[in-house]
């Protein structure tokens, strides 16, 4: 018969997992991603915790006759920025979580 889980110990590795968890995500706020487009004429940084900080346009991507190209621009540079910064986030609390509920993980066998 298998040995029943300890739960004191499973709690108690809960709630550091969950402590760790908030750790990582107030550092998130911190962690700053940039991304640009057209050649670094629209440069885009974003916070790991997906907040949106700085966009920055070379003067000469302003072009008063092609607008829709400096938007496509400034649109590329924010989604990859975006992009960037949740590939952060689910890195860091990856490496938090890492292993729940594998077979060999702090809640295994459990579904979690």
């Amino acid at each position: 018969m298998p040995k029943q889980p300890n739960m004191n110990q499973m709690m108690k590795q809960v709630q550091q997992m969950q402590a760790d968890m908030v750790k990582a995500q107030e550092a998130l706020k911190d962690e700053v991603v940039e991304a640009s487009a057209g050649g670094g004429m629209v440069t885009v940084r974003v916070t790991g915790d997906l907040e949106l900080k700085e966009v920055r346009i070379d003067p000469e991507a302003v072009d008063p006759e092609d607008v829709e190209l400096l938007q496509d621009m400034v649109l590329a540079a924010t989604n990859e920025a975006l992009r960037s910064a949740q590939e952060l986030a689910a890195s860091k609390m990856g490496a938090v979580t890492g292993g729940l509920g594998g077979p060999g993980g702090p809640l295994g066998g459990l579904g979690l």
